[in-house]
């Protein structure tokens, strides 16, 4: 006689059960401009590029407690108030690096600073070099969301089922941004930035009723308008972009019907 805990997939009901997943994540973005502002300084660099930082795979990160969120992760834990639909929180941590030496036109000035920046620009040509500016969330690009999903099964066995995960989220930022501007002394802090948006595909392959891997296609909106630069909380910087991530994510289910 089968006992409760080995019930076929098709006999489970999801409605009133929870669910958690870890997994990691590449990430890509739009190309966004970027606006500093402070005491000495008020400019805009247009159509800045940028990349992920994933971390080169070593077991002895990626699967240590210790040291597991150092790559690029997602996090999530949901609720399941129907069969089909969930409600869920999680953080996706992405890593954001503009492109070093890239060469873009800025507009805006610069004066009273120990560089040779100082000066008015109009659209002119500027080499974004370590020199002038170093600009990443590397700590790291943290969207922390809440979304609703839908869950569609595709194929079911006894064991085995295979669902499509469709869903859409929105969420603060809250990054931690390593900034060195104009040589000056950066400030590394973790600081609530601004807002996102998004929305989720995904297939889902649950085992034995508790266990699943899934593959997700993510993309959405960043608007940061208050962007931690320096260690002066009247200095800021402001962007705004699209993104898309890749997931990879493990997690289990906790059921707590008995049907």
């Amino acid at each position: 006689m089968m006992g409760q805990d080995t019930i076929p997939v098709s006999k489970r009901t999801r409605k009133g059960s929870f669910y958690f997943y870890w997994g990691y994540n590449r990430s890509s973005y739009t190309s966004s401009d970027i606006t500093f502002k402070g005491a000495n300084y008020n400019f805009t660099l247009d159509n800045v590029k940028a990349h992920d930082k994933p971390y080169p795979f070593d077991a002895g990160v990626y699967f240590n407690p210790a040291t597991f969120t150092i790559p690029q992760y997602n996090f999530r834990v949901g609720y399941f108030f129907s069969n089909a639909w969930s409600i869920s929180i999680g953080t996706d941590h992405m890593k954001y690096v503009i492109n070093e030496d890239q060469v873009t036109t800025i507009t805006g000035s610069i004066s009273e600073t120990e560089t040779p920046y100082n000066g008015t620009y109009d659209q002119d040509e500027i080499e974004l070099s370590r020199e002038f500016l170093l600009f990443e969330h590397t700590d790291g690009l943290n969207y922390v969301n809440t979304e609703v999903r839908r869950f569609d099964k595709l194929y079911e066995r006894e064991k085995v089922s295979v669902n499509l995960v469709e869903g859409v989220g929105i969420g603060f930022m809250y990054p931690r941004t390593n900034c060195t501007l104009l040589q000056m002394e950066r400030n590394d802090v973790f600081h609530f930035s601004g807002y996102g948006a998004s929305i989720v595909a995904g297939l889902n392959i649950t085992l034995f009723d508790h266990f699943f891997i899934q593959s997700e296609l993510k993309g959405g909106y960043i608007n940061m308008p208050n962007i931690r630069i320096t260690n002066s909380t009247s200095d800021k910087g402001s962007q705004s972009f699209f993104f898309t991530q890749y997931n990879i994510v493990f997690g289990g289910v906790i059921y707590l019907s008995k049907k």
